[in-house]
């Protein structure tokens, strides 16, 4: 499995305020980033996965919201996420 609880923990580590850290924004766009870009992956391999395309747009949506309302909340932990994650270019 692509993704499995070592994986997470590493994700949370790095992006969260500790390895328990699921709830903040930041540790759920870092997680939402890494499904995003293996999913990415996936239906460069498999075209007419129509499933896992739906689930990849809904998805987006979801770290779309995320990041927009964190840009509301605090300009300053929006530009540090984007930065650290390679969002915008």
């Amino acid at each position: 499995m692509y993704l499995d609880s070592a994986k997470k923990k590493e994700i949370f580590e790095k992006h969260g305020q500790s390895a328990t850290d699921t709830g903040s924004i930041e540790s759920q766009v870092a997680l939402f980033t890494y499904r995003i870009s293996h999913l990415t992956e996936h239906l460069k391999q498999n075209r007419k996965d129509f499933g896992t395309a739906r689930s990849l747009t809904k998805m987006v949506g979801r770290r779309r919201k995320l990041l927009k309302y964190l840009y509301n909340k605090d300009i300053n932990r929006y530009r540090e996420l984007i930065k650290a994650l390679g969002l915008r270019k």
